[in-house]
């Protein structure tokens, strides 16, 4: 969609919406001070010069973190609904924006083969989470968390402030959890939940979701899938590879699942969501509000989510997304999902054929994150490499990220720990290492351009 169009058909469902109240009494505006529109735009003049102290989070030369703009209808969308402003906490307070959430969280969960469970979107990816490890320590009370320890930082945090136990479980080289160390802690005979992570934030490695399924048959616990980054991947199998394909076979097993809209869904920050497979967990959330919504009798999303206060509009525009762009296998969305898993192989490719660059010695990434490291002499020449490439590339508009992970995931140079390498760093044993996130479907179409601008930075670092 142009983006010069979005303003004339939002103009267009303006009036189409202001139309549909016109039988209420006229409202004289406002004219204080505050709505002159001389001031007005002096205003947002100067946010808009304000907000250009951003990296260009929008344009495919960004490929750094998850930052992948929302889709034009989505922003058209959320700002149509900001007319009405509802509050879907309620249905009293957003009573279509309820209707479209609970529209839209159903096909998110029909991805997943689900038709009987228990949903609703939240204000983040971390919110989602929280609930899900709250739901299982009411399940399972007393007892630990897992989860691998290139799982998201915030389930360790949210373990703490639910005041649950929480083990993370060591990662091999692909990134994925180690099941016979999980295997370990199972056999004692305390774990209530395992987190299996589908699409790390470090380098979105899958963890074998179907063999942790296997050992829920023998050892009795929950199982919480956080797909909050790769969990839209259900809908391309063929294009990953065996493991990650067969662990997305098996996600409808889980007991829950996140997801994040505002990563992979197109959608503006923030709009997480959680869903249960087993929908008597809403006898959890029972509350009592003495002061308001009476005027439904329908179950209203207040009651199924650990939120109050939850924007109706972010329900709107992920409605409106997925209108026009479903979340079916071979649709328009799903190709845009293959075209960014194609930059991330690509690029891949590309690295392994350069010797000036040191990718995973485990191989091709799982889905879209691609982390690579310069080699040197000790780790400590190559954390510093990784931090003038990143400055070089940044001087080329081109942005990457930088990631710590272990030595041993880079073997040749895991035992070189000589007199020049940084104490503290050897005892933790990492290194620093250059990740790309190519989560925009543009990213296969600009792999040629941040190529040459990557081997143009790291011949500059090389000094060649």
């Amino acid at each position: 969609m142009p983006q010069d169009l979005v303003p004339s058909l939002l103009s267009r469902a303006t009036e189409l919406l202001e139309a549909e109240f016109a039988a209420l009494p006229a409202l004289k505006p406002d004219t204080g001070p505050d709505m002159d529109s001389a001031a007005m735009e002096r205003v947002l003049e100067a946010t808009a010069h304000r907000l250009a102290d951003n990296y260009p989070y929008f344009h495919p030369l960004y490929a750094g973190q998850m930052m992948k703009p929302p889709h034009p209808v989505a922003r058209a969308a959320y700002a149509l609904a900001m007319t009405v402003n509802p509050n879907n906490h309620a249905r009293d307070g957003g009573r279509a924006s309820s209707e479209m959430e609970i529209e839209a969280v159903r096909s998110i969960a029909g991805m997943f083969g689900w038709t009987e469970y228990l949903g609703h979107l939240s204000s983040s990816g971390t919110l989602a989470n929280l609930e899900a490890l709250w739901m299982a320590g009411q399940l399972a009370p007393g007892r630990r968390i897992v989860g691998s320890e290139q799982a998201h930082y915030t389930h360790q945090r949210i373990s703490g402030v639910l005041k649950l136990d929480y083990t993370g479980i060591p990662a091999d080289g692909h990134g994925r959890m180690s099941l016979e160390a999980l295997e370990d802690e199972l056999r004692k005979g305390d774990v209530g939940t395992v987190v299996v992570t589908l699409g790390t934030t470090a380098m979105a490695a899958v963890d074998p979701l179907d063999e942790v399924l296997a050992l829920r048959e023998k050892y009795g616990f929950r199982v919480h899938v956080d797909g909050a980054y790769g969990g839209y991947f259900r809908l391309i199998p063929e294009s990953l590879d065996e493991p990650a394909r067969r662990a997305y076979a098996a996600i409808g097993e889980a007991d829950s699942i996140v997801i994040d809209p505002h990563k992979h869904g197109l959608q503006p920050f923030g709009c997480g969501c959680v869903l249960f497979r087993d929908p008597a967990v809403g006898r959890f959330y029972k509350h009592d509000s003495p002061y308001t919504y009476f005027t439904s009798n329908k179950l209203h999303l207040g009651e199924i989510s650990l939120e109050c206060s939850r924007a109706g509009a972010a329900a709107v525009a992920l409605w409106a997304t997925q209108q026009l762009l479903p979340l079916t296998p071979g649709g328009a969305f799903a190709r845009g999902l293959e075209h960014s898993r194609a930059a991330a192989l690509e690029l891949d490719r590309r690295l392994r054929g350069d010797g000036r660059f040191q990718p995973l010695t485990a191989g091709a990434p799982d889905l879209d994150i691609v982390v690579w490291k310069l080699p040197a002499e000790t780790p400590a020449r190559a954390s510093q490499l990784a931090q003038e490439l990143f400055d070089a590339c940044a001087a080329r508009d081109l942005h990457l990220a930088l990631v710590e992970l272990p030595l041993t995931w880079f073997q040749p140079l895991a035992g070189q720990q000589t007199a020049g390498s940084d104490p503290g760093r050897a005892a933790a044993g990492t290194v620093t290492c250059m990740r790309s996130v190519l989560i925009k479907p543009e990213h296969e179409e600009w792999l040629d351009r941040i190529w040459e601008r990557l081997t143009e930075a790291v011949a500059e670092v090389r000094r060649e």
